[in-house]
């Protein structure tokens, strides 16, 4: 059975029964705790901690997930990968044990005909927690499994909980037993690899409290309403239902190494080492286009970082495995063949996912080749100093700077006898993180305790967003946090954030920044708002401080936006929404949004392209926008369901969450995007839109910065001005301008060259002096100095290769060892540049060596090949002693 089909069953079996069924979410997670969802139940996690109310009493869906905390041993067995999905269903205070313990069965044990799994109920054992009498009775009374096959385990088994204080409770799970080649009998409990845990039940029926790990928690009494959460590995379910030994082997992954294996000439289960290669490659080809799939662009931070680290992981395995040439396309065309099913949308998308996964492949075959200079010079630096260990800011940086995974720098370190401070890598790795998710999390919640927002939420019920219709009006305090904690009052120079029951506030999101403006209360008393954010869904939260008076809970206020900025907002707002249909109209689909921010009178939009927009394309686009403005076309919302918006054609922004029912903002006839931000009324308000550039922000992504209304005219107004100066400086008129500048310029440029000619000259002229004051030392021509201050590190470079040339050519010193070291000031630091020639070579000397003694006494380093090299420092004065360092150096080794 094909795992679409699995999907498929599993999806029309509880439709069948009463179940809503619920799409998959975006893999980018909801959540400033997550980067991605890593488990089925994600998405509903605000369902059942009473921050929102579900759709429907019971739900079922089949969620894509990624898990990357062990991506080093992905390849290397065959249990861990890095995307699943896991099909699930969800009941909120409808059925409990008994019914999921039910449908488990049915589906699972179900005739073929009848749309089950139809596996053998006598290969199926089950586990309970140690004193779930009841799971362990419904199983045995109702269901007929024999007591043989049910076993008891503990809490760090078989009892499930959020990691934090809220809803937990029991689990029962599902246990296939694949036979006695997978190893010894005697259930689960004895050998998880024989019996393979395919269905894992939750019976949310309890409340824990805090504490750590997934044992040392207590128990603080029952919920009020008792839930099923469960999980059903699709990928498990396939291995057994397609008679295979592993998840590699299945459908969706084994046609990806079959085409890795005709790509490299390798083949599987011919040797260890492409095995685990070509397994990396399958799992991590099939999450990467996933992830781009669902949004996800290369980076260096966060949710972009671990896309870009396990694509370059699978294009590193690709290469060792013997593949020289392109190989990204050709593998993501596979996945998106056999995903598609499942996933329509990659199908849809597959010029753009290609686009973007062909752009990070030409990235890092070029980092390749320039990570892997740094790495030779930080190797070389490191065992020039008696070092064993290649530091881990070192390994750190080629992974910020060039991309390189840490398993690359590990690998190509060893090579070279090195070992890698893998502790401090991952130090560095984890700050970078941390900061990441605390920055995030900082903006959303202002440091304040969560729990604080949904005690707010579940008394008042929420926010209710009047700011479509109203940019004023009277509401009611219903919450007020003091330095993020609960407080029934606050006094003036208080920081305070402010819970209204209807607001005119609109809170940050979808890429438009937050309202600003002032809550007044009867009392007097007023509050400045800075900031607003939903740290919970449909809570807004006003952020400020208290200018006049006490704000206390309850008390009747009057909330105002500053409408200036509102007005600026939407204008951006709206402009973004231009500038996106007319970058699609131009570079085609590909050009999707990828992240915008919508600020007063300017916006900047990232969208997707592998390579830079031509300015006459940009210049197109933006002449495009500003014809729409002066149609006066109205801008329109209306809320419709998920299904009519894609239906109308409506575009949505990848990573965004959306629900059943959608706000469509539509621009006459020019654009249609799902948003829930505010906009004009007509283009005409917008008076001018002003691209400003395009730029690169990562790998297959760009972004256009602009202005709008008065802000693009004070732009234009200035490069007027400008332009009025420059006409007066060259005596031209405007369109005359750029010949006549760059007239002056190539002018300008002539001139240095012959400056730089004469001054190469002159340098070059001391060659023969030099060459005619050589030392000997122990059999070595030498010539050390000080050349003027000024001279660059080219011209320095010819003039040290001049004189070792003419001391070559002496007569009858032809076979002479000969070293030159010289030494300038440039930019106020000392420079060298040291040459050898090959008998100088034969006795040990080697230009890098004595390059980097003078360097260590000028307070700096250097390196270079053994016939020249280069250093640098930051003591002038030192110079002299660098000179005696290289003498004594040469003397000690000739």
């Amino acid at each position: 059975m094909e795992s679409a089909e699995i999907r498929r069953r599993w999806l029309s079996f509880f439709e069948e029964r009463g179940h809503t069924v619920v799409p998959s979410a975006s893999l980018i997670a909801d959540d400033p705790t997550l980067l991605l969802v890593p488990a089925g139940m994600v998405p509903f996690k605000p369902y059942f901690l009473g921050e929102v109310k579900p759709p429907a009493p019971t739900l079922t869906s089949v969620q894509k997930c990624v898990r990357t905390p062990d991506i080093e041993e992905v390849g290397k067995t065959t249990r861990h990968g890095t995307f699943f999905q896991m099909c699930g269903n969800f009941s909120f205070g409808d059925y409990f044990k008994e019914g999921a313990i039910k449908y488990a069965w049915e589906l699972l044990t179900g005739s073929l005909a009848d749309g089950g799994f139809a596996l053998d109920p006598e290969k199926l054992w089950i586990t309970v927690y140690l004193d779930d009498d009841e799971a362990e009775a419904i199983w045995r009374d109702k269901i007929g499994v024999p007591a043989e096959r049910i076993q008891r385990l503990g809490k760090k088994d078989n009892f499930w909980s959020m990691g934090v204080p809220g809803p937990c409770g029991p689990c029962s799970e599902i246990n296939y037993d694949r036979g006695p080649e997978f190893g010894v009998e005697g259930g689960p409990a004895v050998n998880d690899e024989r019996y393979v845990e395919i269905w894992n039940l939750v019976f949310m029926q309890y409340e824990r409290g805090a504490g750590d790990g997934k044992e040392d928690f207590p128990i603080l009494g029952d919920l009020p309403s008792k839930n099923i959460d469960t999980g059903l590995g699709l990928e498990r379910l396939a291995m057994i239902l397609q008679g295979v030994q592993n998840m590699y082997e299945t459908d969706t992954l084994r046609v990806v190494m079959d085409k890795a294996t005709e790509l490299t000439g390798v083949r599987y289960g011919a040797e260890q080492g492409t095995d685990v290669s070509l397994r990396v490659v399958a799992d991590h080809i099939r999450t990467s286009t996933m992830l781009i799939g669902d949004g996800v662009t290369p980076g260096n931070e966060g949710r972009g970082y671990v896309l870009r680290r396990i694509m370059r992981r699978a294009i590193r395995n690709m290469r060792l495995m013997g593949a020289t040439g392109p190989v990204v396309q050709e593998l993501v065309d596979v996945v998106i063949d056999t995903m598609g099913q499942q996933y329509p949308e990659l199908v849809t998308d597959r010029k753009r996912i290609e686009t973007v996964a062909l752009a990070e492949e030409a990235a890092f075959v070029k980092a390749l080749r320039g990570g892997t200079n740094i790495l030779d010079t930080a190797i070389t630096e490191t065992k020039a100093t008696g070092g064993t260990v290649l530091a881990g800011d070192k390994a750190f940086l080629l992974h910020d700077t060039w991309g390189f995974p840490i398993d690359l720098t590990l690998e190509m370190a060893a090579e070279q006898g090195l070992s890698v401070d893998q502790d401090g890598f991952r130090r560095l790795m984890q700050q970078q993180r941390d900061q990441a998710k605390a920055d995030a999390k900082a903006k959303k919640t202002g440091h304040a305790d969560m729990s604080a927002y949904r005690e707010i939420a579940d008394g008042s019920g929420g926010t209710e967003f009047t700011g479509y219709a109203t940019t004023q009006g009277e509401s009611t305090i219903v919450g007020l946090l003091v330095n993020g904690v609960s407080s029934p009052a606050a006094s003036e120079g208080d920081e305070v954030e402010v819970v209204l029951d209807r607001t005119p506030f609109y809170a940050e999101g979808g890429g438009q920044l937050a309202d600003q403006g002032r809550i007044k209360l009867d009392s007097g008393a007023v509050i400045e708002i800075r900031d607003v954010q939903q740290p919970v869904p449909g809570v807004s939260v006003h952020k400020g401080s208290v200018q006049v008076g006490e704000v206390t809970v309850g008390a009747s206020a009057y909330a105002a936006i500053d409408i200036n900025r509102r007005r600026a907002i939407a204008r951006a707002h709206s402009a973004t929404h231009l500038t996106h249909q007319a970058l699609r109209d131009a570079l085609g689909p590909t050009a999707a949004q990828a992240g915008s921010e919508n600020s007063p009178g300017r916006f900047r939009f990232d969208f997707g392209s592998p390579n830079a927009v031509p300015g006459t394309v940009l210049t197109d686009v933006e002449q495009k926008i500003n014809d729409v403005l002066s149609r006066e076309l109205d801008v329109t919302a209306e809320i419709m369901s998920i299904d009519e918006a894609k239906k109308q054609g409506a575009i949505a922004e990848f990573g965004e969450k959306y629900g059943e029912r959608v706000r469509v903002v539509t621009i006459g006839d020019f654009s249609k995007e799902l948003c829930g931000g505010t906009h004009v009324g007509n283009t005409a308000q917008l008076g001018l839109v002003k691209l400003l550039g395009e730029s690169s922000i990562g790998s297959g992504v760009r972004r256009v910065e602009a202005l709008v209304g008065v802000d693009a005219y004070n732009f234009l107004a200035k490069e007027h001005t400008v332009v009025a100066q420059l006409q007066e400086l060259v005596k031209g008129r405007p369109e005359e301008l750029p010949e006549k500048i760059a007239s002056m310029l190539g002018k300008l440029k002539d001139a240095e060259k012959e400056i730089e000619k004469f001054r190469a000259e002159k340098v070059l002229q001391a060659a023969a002096g030099l060459a005619s004051g050589a030392q000997d030392v122990r059999g070595v021509a030498v010539v050390t100095g000080q050349v003027p201050d000024g001279t660059g590190a080219d011209d320095l470079r010819k003039l040290v290769l001049d004189v070792r040339g003419r001391l070559g050519q002496v007569a009858g010193q032809g076979d002479r060892p000969v070293v030159v070291a010289l030494f300038t000031v440039a930019a106020g630091r000392p420079l060298s540049v040291i040459a050898t020639n090959e008998a100088a070579r034969e006795r040990g000397l080697k230009a890098g060596d004595l390059v980097r003694a003078a360097a260590k006494t000028l307070g700096g380093g250097g390196g270079g090949k053994p016939d020249v090299a280069q250093g640098g420092g930051q003591n002038p004065a030192a110079i002299g002693e660098a000179i005696t360092a290289v003498e004594r150096l040469v003397g000690e080794t000739a």
